[in-house]
Order: C-alpha cells, then structure tokens, then sequence
C-alpha cells in the first residue's frame, strides 16, 4: 500500500463534505480534473473505493465514509502542526479568523477593530457575523480561531475567556407606563407585550430566562419577532411592545429617536456575560489569552462591568 498524500488527503475530504465535484475543487481552489485525479489517486494508493460516482451525484461508499473521518483527523492534525510552528515563529502575526454573534458585533467591534489596528497591526484579522450555533461549528472545524459571544457555552473542548458582564435594559414606548424607571423590578416582565428575535439568537434565550426567573408563564406568547435588533427597536418605537437590550447596544440603537424610552432594573439587574472562546488547547491560546487581556482594557470605557 503506498502512502496517501496530503493533496489527496484534502481533495477527497472536499468531495466528502460537498458530495460535489465542482463545488468540492472550488472550496480549496482546485480545478476539477486535477480534485477528480487527486481522489482517484487516493483509492489506488489505498486500494479502497471511496466513492460512487453516478450521472447526477457523487455518493461515499461504506468505505469512504470511514476514510473520510480519517482523513479530517489528519487533515486537522497537519493544520495543528502547522499553526502551532507559526505561534513560535512569529506571534501575533497571520490571519485571525474572528466570529461574532450579531447582538454584539455593531457594538463591539469598532473597539475591537482599533485595539487590532494599534496593538496587534501584524495579524490580518477577518470577521465572520454569525450566530453561536454557526460560530461554534466553525471553531470545531477549524473555519474560525476565535469567537466573540454570549456565555456559558458548556461546550466540551471550547475555552472561554470571560471579558465583561453587561446589564439589560427595558426598551420601551415614550409613553409607557415604565418609561424612564430607574427600579424596576423584575416582575413587571410579567404582563407586558414582549418582543423578541428570531429562533436561534442567544439574546433570545437570555431573554427568555429573564423572564422564567421574573415568573412570566413559560406559555405567555410572543406574538412578533424579529431578525436583528435595529428591526426590533423600530418595533418598540411603532408601540407593538417592549423588549430587552443589552447596555452595549442602547447608544446605537436608541439615539436620535425620540418615541422610544429606557427603564432600568433594581440591582441585582437581569445581565449577561461576553467572552472569547477558542478551541482547548490551541496553540495560539497565548495569544489568544493576551488579546483577551486587552480587550478587556480597551472596553473600560464601555457600560460593562469587567470580569478577572
């Protein structure tokens, strides 16, 4: 049996996720015939069929779905070797593949961009906006390096480093009742028309439990819902309810909009925690951890409490 190589090692993992020839030498900038060569190649070194090739689709064999693992392992392996030799040889420098969930990239990431540009001006930092689900499977394949987002996560293999914790607030109509409180209790969430994002926000889910710990009944309906905050503060100030926002967003969101007024919780207010989070035992996890350091510097400025 010869040994495969690392060319056709990538090719057949491409095809194995796509199932798609062209699709599978576009995603690692291939051409067709040189992916289709790379894989042949690869089942004659090994003497396995690895796929079933039809007219209209490419299907893996019993084999190949074996193999395939295989070689993401190895694959993933290599790019470990790799970027742990370039953590010695030059830290701080290279692409950072950087996730963020949408309810704090508009808020955070101009701070973010500035403490990059002045500290850290070697690395090429690339952002992804996605949300947590997206994020975290992209971590564990290796897509991205690092995620900006809401914890706990309680993923195994996932790091986090905590940055700040920041408080919510009640956005509501000028002429609410609760507009303008500086001691709202918890238990007003109750019985007030509660707007929420879409399925699969994290804020969504703090939101809910806000109002699991303030008693509102589980069953309570929410009847309009929203994509992105900017979409449901625009809900808020047309008076279709109130809603939950994160300290760090109220400037933005708020400003120059004068049907919409803020209502603020009685200590101990509903909050949430920001965090990085890389994949355990990285190595980049010293750079990742003095970046985290950082940030946590350059938000002092920011309405947040910092986290040790």
């Amino acid at each position: 049996m010869k040994q495969p190589t690392l060319a056709q090692l990538r090719a057949f993992a491409a095809v194995a996720e796509h199932l798609h020839f062209r699709d599978a030498a576009a995603a690692i900038g291939m051409s067709q015939p040189a992916l289709s060569g790379a894989v042949s190649a690869l089942e004659e070194a090994i003497g396995v069929r690895l796929l079933e090739r039809t007219t209209r689709k490419v299907l893996l064999s019993p084999a190949g779905e074996r193999i395939a693992a295989r070689a993401r392992v190895v694959l993933d392996a290599v790019g470990g070797l790799m970027e742990e030799a370039e953590a010695v040889r030059a830290p701080f420098t290279g692409i950072l593949r950087l996730g963020v969930i949408p309810t704090v990239a508009p808020y955070l990431l101009p701070t973010v961009l500035r403490l990059f540009r002045g500290r850290y001006p070697g690395m090429d930092l690339q952002v992804h906006e996605e949300q947590t689900a997206s994020l975290l499977e992209g971590l564990a394949g290796g897509r991205l390096d690092l995620l900006l987002l809401a914890v706990p996560l309680g993923v195994p293999g996932v790091t986090e480093l905590p940055l700040f914790d920041e408080e919510f607030v009640l956005l509501a109509p000028r002429e609410h009742e609760l507009a303008g409180r500086r001691d709202l209790p918890l238990e007003e969430l109750r019985g007030l028309q509660l707007l929420l994002l879409d399925e699969g926000h994290c804020l969504r889910d703090q939101a809910l439990d806000i109002c699991r710990e303030a008693g509102r009944a589980s069953g309570t309906d929410v009847t309009t819902t929203a994509a992105g905050l900017s979409t449901l503060v625009q809900l808020v100030a047309g008076g279709l309810g109130v809603t939950l926002l994160p300290r760090t967003a109220l400037r933005l969101e708020t400003t120059r909009n004068e049907r919409l007024a803020t209502g603020y919780f009685a200590e101990p207010a509903p909050s949430r925690r920001v965090a990085l989070a890389m994949r355990t035992g990285t190595a980049r996890q010293g750079e990742f951890r003095a970046v985290a350091a950082a940030l946590r510097e350059a938000v002092r400025l920011l309405p947040v409490s910092l986290v040790d």
